[in-house]
């Protein structure tokens, strides 16, 4: 692999930040982007008091983290399968979302002309699709996708009112993933303050 991933777990790693407990956030105590649901189902007791909770959570080290990455978020879903360009992307998008992060990438497969399932697997099909497309569209596969991502956060939000706070600055401006989405997505294709003004302009 010419592309240097642990670079990338690291990027995400500083992106996640450390130990949070918000309320809104389906995902619950979370520490450097590693959520205490995948701590129990990788069975991660820190402390050894015999379960999984917010102890161990807030115990994890940002090595074990990068390691859980690379590991479960990375090497298990086969993102090295995929093209290079795309990795960073769907990689973080993995860390952040789930196998929700194949689908979004299948769904945009599916628009593009290709008959895949959007199951959230990368299987020898989404692999094929996805090297085509690619080789067709080198200069749209990366952006198309970053936009996808966006367009995800946005539905979220739009069903979860207590979401938006994490699209939407307390002042207007775009929120941490919507700012996510867009650091994979090349200037051009931005939304300005005024487009994205607009489109949240609806939750009031």
């Amino acid at each position: 692999m010419s592309l240097d991933v642990q670079q990338i777990a690291d990027e995400i790693l500083t992106r996640e930040g450390g130990f949070v407990n918000d309320p809104d956030d389906p995902g619950g105590a979370t520490n450097h982007g590693v959520t205490i649901h995948t701590m129990r189902r990788l069975g991660l007791d820190l402390d050894d008091d015999g379960d999984v909770d917010v102890a161990d959570v807030q115990r994890l080290s940002r090595d074990k983290a990068r390691e859980i990455f690379l590991d479960h978020y990375f090497h298990k879903p086969r993102i090295a399968d995929l093209p290079e360009p795309l990795w960073a992307s769907v990689f973080d998008m993995y860390v952040n979302a789930g196998a929700n992060a194949v689908k979004i990438l299948q769904r945009l497969l599916r628009e593009m002309g290709w008959e895949i399932s959007a199951d959230g697997v990368i299987g020898p099909r989404t692999i094929a699709a996805c090297h085509e497309a690619h080789a067709a569209a080198a200069d749209y596969i990366v952006d198309a996708y970053g936009i996808a991502r966006r367009n995800y956060y946005f539905r979220i939000a739009d069903a979860r009112a207590r979401s938006r706070k994490y699209c939407r600055t307390r002042s207007g401006g775009k929120g941490g993933w919507i700012r996510r989405a867009e650091s994979f997505i090349a200037p051009r294709y931005h939304m300005s303050d005024a487009e994205f003004a607009e489109r949240v302009a609806a939750w009031g």
